[in-house]
């Protein structure tokens, strides 16, 4: 009797270790993979897995900017904001140029990209010089940007959704291949890639990290916080509209409507993964495994015939989950350190 209470905390020993070093997403995984393969077999088929892959891309790209925003302390309310004007600006170029010039294809899609993202990026820039040169809270600042771009969106669509994009667009962008691997995976492995050698192997993403954790003492020691925070903003509105103008070409049009649950969604991935509402801590890997967390359990429960009101209801949740797991998580760090 003794052995066996011995052996078992022992193994509660081991799983608190655990979830304090990996935190919740791994265990998280594992139950999401055992039930909805209970729940249909067709979850774990390699087609499948390849459509959550291409489905995950566009929250993916948006999560880890939304990351860059929770690591700096703060957060981007407007990101769903910025994807639908992305898409809305990019396709009315695209769809004009083309109109005049039918034979430039990839001229005019290269112009309906650039503007689409450099419209989405312009609300960065808001969102980043009034949270940093006028301290204006993270929370308001993207709150009322939101507001403000989906205002232009619609004003520019009236409601309408836009068409008349050239073919090549979404049978590349959205429903290609290179290299035998989706269009779309190839872009979100590039920009993963890229923000990855940019956080931890440069002093600037080093500079993230310190503003988040402690903004003054950051200051202090010769940071430029403004500099950092406009910054974060800036990219975070970047890598939305990447994931804008990606959605864009799947649906083959321009929509003002995208988006809506994408600032839940993000920050819920983020969250999941371990990325403090605190700021300072966080890692881009587990980012990109908790998007894929989020499309693992929107494809299960799609195949499983959940309602789409009551997804929504899971995701809040887990997110839910996910904050009350990182207050037992750190209570854990400090009983183990006893």
């Amino acid at each position: 009797m003794a052995e066996d209470k011995a052996t078992g905390n022992a193994a509660i020993l081991v799983l608190k270790r655990a979830f304090v070093r990996l935190g919740i997403l791994p265990f998280l995984l594992l139950a999401a993979l055992v039930i909805f393969t209970l729940m249909s077999e067709n979850f774990l088929t390699l087609r499948n897995v390849t459509n959550v892959l291409r489905q995950s891309v566009y929250l993916t790209i948006v999560s880890i900017g939304q990351m860059l925003a929770l690591l700096t302390g703060g957060f981007d309310l407007s990101v769903g904001t910025i994807l639908a004007l992305a898409s809305v600006a990019g396709a009315m170029v695209m769809a004009a140029v083309y109109a005049a010039m039918p034979e430039a294809v990839w001229l005019s899609i290269s112009l309906g990209c650039l503007a689409g993202i450099a419209a989405g990026t312009s609300i960065g820039v808001m969102n980043g010089v009034g949270v940093a040169f006028f301290n204006v809270s993270p929370f308001m600042m993207s709150l009322g940007m939101a507001s403000v771009g989906f205002g232009i969106a619609l004003y520019l669509t009236g409601g309408v959704p836009v068409y008349g994009m050239p073919v090549q667009f979404g049978d590349t962008f959205g429903f290609g291949n290179l290299f035998g691997f989706p269009t779309p995976v190839l872009v979100v492995a590039f920009l993963v890639l890229a923000l990855y050698v940019f956080l931890y192997r440069t002093p600037f993403g080093r500079h993230f990290y310190a503003v988040g954790g402690n903004l003054r003492a950051a200051s202090l020691s010769g940071i430029n916080t403004r500099g950092i925070l406009f910054l974060t903003y800036v990219l975070c509105a970047f890598f939305a509209a990447v994931a804008g103008m990606l959605l864009t070409a799947r649906l083959d049009t321009g929509e003002a409507n995208i988006g809506a649950s994408m600032p839940l969604e993000s920050i819920a991935a983020c969250v999941i993964a371990g990325v403090s509402l605190r700021g300072g801590v966080g890692r881009l890997e587990n980012v990109v495994l908790g998007a894929l967390f989020i499309g693992l359990v929107q494809n299960g429960m799609n195949l499983a015939r959940i309602e789409s009101y009551l997804q929504t209801v899971v995701l809040g949740a887990l997110l839910i989950l996910a904050v009350v797991a990182d207050q037992i998580r750190l209570k854990y760090v400090a009983t183990l350190k006893d």
